[in-house]
């Protein structure tokens, strides 16, 4: 929807909810009027139901007024002597339309300052649940959000099974914009397998454009850092079409809204303004090989031929503490290993049993079909990529034939124009262009894992409109999470670190538990105090 549409929308709700209760205001000392003035109107009515003026923030916080909208009726309702279960239900049900009968049906009288205290321990139970669930989608919605690591395109620096708390705040908290859809849930409802948010069944299956008409416009509040080159950062895949991580296409997914799209969590190698190159696997930023932090592993893949049949590729892969997989590829038993870092490669081709390594890589000038930018013109592939240049909000390019595949998806898709080719002239919004000026940052996102990481490579820029947060700390890491609880380990030393940092990582789980040991005995002996 459009900022014109939701203002009519808004209007409409405003006229709806005036009609509704202009009498129970008056009965309650207000003014009919000030049942119609937006904003203003759920001010006054937070003094009628004698609660805090903060739930009036609540109402306007998209997500958690979903929460706040059931509880205002049945508050509404009670403010009036309406208590019984049968008002709670029917003011629930009847999506707030019960105001209308206790506005015009009923002579009711206010009652000021009524007790808040639930009149049964149920009442208690649902109020707890209710305060429970409005605070942590909060939280999660605008201060943190957990994630857990599902694969290992950035092994070494974070692992299969390491549970993450991401920051919002870091770069500013993206406000939600599907509207309708259940609260710190993603994209599907865990175990009933339902998409979370209000959605168009006719355009999954059709695969139209997506048109969601209670959708807010892209929306960022302030955040107190810019993304850092190399640091680690989780956003929305632009093109997403996945339905599970192994049906990856690179193309447009049209169902989606931008905050429903798959997250993944990638290194920002490339900044806004980077021109940035891929030669044999390793990035190059304006020139220069870029330089991880300590922390960070590279790794690729090689093909290794044993000298004797009793060559052992799980143990050796144990051992050395390859990554990923290993395979035969072919009857001389040459094993193709998928993740080896530089560590990891100096001490395992020193093996005895080892006859050859060889590393397992694209030729420079041999296109690969799935990488970016997908055009026949460009002879780019995992390993030999670029240059390209990294859009930055308010830099020029000059566009022609030749560069419109690179930035066409950026142009269209995230910056919301229409893009035609007559002949050798290029049309942006019907008006003939030789040039382009970017509204927004972009980004380039990558594995450490450089064989085995579905990353940019394969969908091109990242807009900042699609980033979510900044991975900030590991609050637990299970080895083994996807083999079953039974095989669960949980890496002790990787519990309570934080992600960014140089050097052997420091677990802050001992000092946290002295701490809470600490406040725990103290608030005990306050209270036996308090009882003396």
């Amino acid at each position: 929807m459009t900022f014109t549409q939701w203002f009519i929308f808004i209007i409409i709700v405003q006229l709806i909810h005036g009609l509704g209760t202009w009498k129970l205001y008056k009965k309650a000392g207000r003014q009919a009027w000030e049942a119609f003035v937006p904003i203003y109107n759920a001010i006054v009515l937070m003094k009628i139901i004698n609660r805090s003026p903060w739930w009036t923030v609540a109402l306007f916080l998209p997500i958690i007024n979903l929460i706040m909208f059931p509880v205002i009726w049945v508050e509404t309702a009670r403010s009036f002597g309406k208590n019984s279960h049968t008002d709670t239900f029917v003011a629930i049900v009847s999506l707030g339309f019960y105001n209308y009968y206790l506005n015009y049906a009923l002579d009711l009288e206010h009652i000021k300052d009524r007790s808040l205290q639930p009149k049964s321990s149920s009442g208690d139970w649902v109020s707890s649940i209710l305060f429970a669930v409005v605070v942590a989608t909060l939280v999660h919605t605008y201060f943190i959000q957990p994630y857990v690591i599902p694969s290992s395109s950035l092994e070494k620096s974070l692992l299969v099974g390491d549970f993450l708390f991401v920051s919002k705040f870091h770069y500013g908290a993206r406000v939600p914009m599907s509207t309708v859809a259940a609260p710190m849930v993603h994209d599907t409802i865990p175990i009933i397998k339902k998409k979370s948010y209000l959605f168009d069944d006719r355009i999954e299956k059709n695969k139209t454009s997506w048109k969601n008409k209670l959708q807010l416009p892209y929306l960022r509040l302030p955040g107190f850092q810019k993304i850092k080159r190399n640091e680690i950062v989780v956003f929305n895949q632009p093109a997403d079409t996945l339905l599970d991580m192994n049906n990856f296409n690179p193309d447009r997914n049209y169902y989606k809204p931008i905050d429903k799209k798959t997250n993944l969590v990638k290194r920002c190698v490339g900044i806004p303004g980077d021109s940035l190159e891929i030669r044999e696997g390793y990035v190059y930023i304006n020139g220069q090989k870029n330089e991880l932090p300590d922390r960070a592993k590279l790794q690729f893949s090689y093909f290794v031929q044993p000298k004797t049949n009793t060559f052992n590729p799980s143990y050796l892969k144990e051992r050395y503490d390859i990554t990923d997989r290993f395979s035969i590829i072919n009857r001389q038993n040459t094993y193709s290993f998928s993740a080896i870092s530089d560590d990891a490669l100096s001490k395992f081709k020193n093996n005895p049993n080892v006859l050859s390594i060889t590393p397992n890589k694209a030729e420079k000038g041999v296109r690969d079909s799935n990488i970016f930018p997908h055009d026949p013109a460009y002879n780019w592939n995992n390993d030999f990529f670029g240059p390209v240049y990294i859009p930055k909000a308010g830099s020029t390019v000059a566009i022609n034939i030749d560069v419109l595949p690179i930035y066409k998806r950026a142009i269209t898709e995230y910056e919301g124009n229409t893009v035609q080719v007559k002949g050798n002239q290029i049309f942006i919004n019907n008006t003939l262009a030789t040039s382009y000026t970017f509204k927004q940052d972009y980004y380039w996102m990558m594995g450490d894992n450089r064989s085995n990481s579905i990353d940019a490579r394969f969908w091109g820029f990242v807009p900042f409109s699609h980033v979510v947060g900044k991975p900030v700390f590991i609050w637990m890491s299970i080895d083994g999470i996807n083999d079953g609880i039974s095989n669960w380990k949980i890496r002790w030393d990787r519990v309570f670190t934080v992600v960014h940092g140089n050097g052997e990582r420091t677990s802050f789980l001992i000092p946290f538990l002295i701490i809470a040991l600490a406040w725990f005995g103290v608030n005990k002996w306050r209270k036996r105090k308090a009882a003396n």
